[in-house]
């Protein structure tokens, strides 16, 4: 069969039935589309002719939100590659009367192919029913020109006695209020934002008001350098709230304390939390309370369990955390082609940090089979006797510098640069290209032995401004308090000079930024080994796809 881009998703089964048919279908529907599938309820649509290809609207019930969830969760479990999108246009709740498409619903990813739950027995190209599907969605929303149609099996039954008990609870109408609120990080848009954000959607009649997370608000947040940028997170969340409900009027803000204006905004009536953070919603009940405001409904939302769940890192609910601890190990950018390097050794840049691990990930990579070059060993190479750098420094700094035996004291030279940018740059000008000859040197014995990766283990790796020596970057980060620890026991310094010493290198978010993967040591050894090994993985298999080009 066919692998569409997009597609859109037309549910005809009757509501009770539905709900069990979900998992069946999405399963189907994901042989199908590979990226974005819409989904339109319509129960009791039949394709047999013109007159009952009209929409309807589908009440917004208690059992409806429930069944939208369901969807989600499902499709979380099942698929959850496919960005689905649940359309609300046609639910209605009980005090909205307008038609459901006043003209044609333009969507960010036009359909190519349009499925259906409803069976047919002649499955031929001009079978009436399929075109009769063609028109139906391309009359309600904006589709590809070359819209073609597919009819998804399902048999799931259910008896008459279950439809008529189930069916009198979808009457059911929730409470929708004027304006409402909510917030979020909203990183990575995952299917429990989609539940949170689409029940949000039929809560409000007229406007929705969204925080979104940014500054102060993520300094504590798990990975916090995989979080996407303020705007590209907005982008996302702005395009898919006009897909699935264009009627309602979106304010989206960021939210830079726990707040916002909600503790502000008079027009306010409920606020949106999840279970988990119900107590936030009480406090913006305070708040207002102080403000001369009145108090929000709020109206709290279970948390959604996450079936993927692989490791103890990973929280019980689907949540943006789990997702970025996910994306360890894995290619988050990819690599330039650079013609100048030889494909063979394959040679990562391998950084971090002053107590990010990177040592204990190198030795880790060592143990796979690669060739490692211990940069910070060809530093202390480059002040021995007789080396170029060697005379450079003492010209450079002073006679003082040097011991008894005409070595370079180290910790000597250290104490005339260290919190001194032009003395530092000094010196590092005349010793980086040294190890850069080095580093060059070793790499070629690597090639020699036949290596076919090579991880040039670098703390300078950026600032030096190697990255022309490798293929790729790997980035090993910490949290900074975790690294102040870290090199408080190993060098014995106090939580003063620690911090000194991790604010005169570059930051987290800055080598992310330059990464194409990015490891963390943060959890047990056990984790860093499979970051590693995944890390590993997927290397070797683009350095084959590179061979073979």
């Amino acid at each position: 069969m066919s692998v569409f881009r997009t597609g859109l998703l037309v549910l005809t089964a009757p509501l009770p039935l539905l709900s069990l048919r979900i998992e069946r279908v999405l399963t189907s529907a994901a042989q199908v589309v590979e990226d974005t599938l819409y989904v339109h309820l319509h129960p009791g649509l039949t394709l047999t002719g013109p007159t009952s290809l009209k929409p309807v609207s589908v009440p917004a019930t208690h059992e409806v939100c429930n069944l939208i969830t369901d969807l989600y969760t499902s499709a979380a479990d099942i698929c959850s590659h496919l960005d689905v999108r649940v359309l609300l246009t046609n639910v209605k709740s009980k005090s909205v009367n307008q038609h459901s498409f006043i003209s044609v619903q333009n969507l960010s990813h036009p359909p190519e192919v349009v499925l259906t739950d409803c069976r047919a027995t002649d499955l031929n190209r001009s079978n009436p029913e399929k075109q009769n599907l063609e028109r139906y969605a391309a009359s309600y929303y904006s589709c590809k020109p070359s819209l073609v149609s597919v009819l998804l099996s399902s048999e799931t039954e259910i008896s008459d006695e279950k439809m008529t008990s189930d069916n009198s609870h979808f009457q059911d109408f929730i409470e929708t209020y004027s304006d409402v609120v909510a917030g979020g990080t909203f990183d990575r848009l995952h299917n429990a934002h989609k539940v949170f954000l689409s029940v949000s959607c039929l809560l409000a009649e007229r406007s929705l008001l969204i925080g979104v997370s940014d500054g102060e608000l993520l300094k504590n947040k798990v990975l916090k350098e995989l979080i996407q940028p303020y705007a590209q997170r907005v982008e996302k969340l702005r395009e898919f709230l006009v897909d699935i409900k264009p009627s309602l009027h979106y304010h989206i803000v960021p939210l830079l304390d726990p707040y916002g204006p909600s503790i502000t905004d008079p027009d306010l009536k409920c606020i949106v939390v999840s279970k988990e953070t119900q107590r936030g919603g009480d406090a913006v009940n305070r708040k207002r309370l102080e403000n001369g405001l009145t108090q929000l409904k709020i109206h709290a939302l279970d948390l959604i369990q996450d079936s993927h769940r692989s490791a103890v890192q990973e929280e019980e609910k689907i949540s943006s955390s789990s997702l970025r601890s996910r994306l360890l190990g894995t290619l988050l950018a990819p690599p330039q082609v650079k013609t100048t390097l030889p494909s063979r050794p394959y040679v990562i840049g391998l950084t971090g940090g002053s107590g990010s691990g990177k040592s204990s990930v190198a030795n880790r990579l060592r143990g796979l089979g690669a060739y490692v070059i211990d940069c910070d060993k060809l530093g202390h190479e480059t002040y021995k006797p007789g080396r170029p750098a060697y005379q450079k420094v003492i010209t450079e700094f002073g006679t003082d510098i040097i011991n008894e035996d005409r070595s370079i004291n180290r910790s000597a030279l250290g104490k005339k640069v260290f919190g001194n940018e032009e003395q530092l740059k000094r010196l590092s000008d005349i010793v980086w290209p040294e190890i850069a000859q080095l580093a060059k040197q070793q790499i070629a014995s690597a090639a020699a032995e036949g290596k076919s990766v090579c991880v040039m283990d670098a703390a300078v790796l950026l600032e030096a401004g190697w990255m022309d020596m490798v293929h790729e970057v790997w980035v090993v980060i910490i949290p900074e308090n975790e690294a102040v620890v870290r090199i408080m026991k190993r060098d014995g310094v106090t939580e003063e000079n620690a911090r000194k010493r991790l604010a005169s290198q570059m930051t987290n978010a800055q080598r992310v930024n330059l990464a194409n993967v990015v490891l963390s040591t943060l959890w047990e050894a056990e984790f860093t080994q499979k970051q590693v090994e995944k890390a590993w993985h997927h290397l070797q298999k683009r350095i084959t796809k590179t061979e073979n080009i």
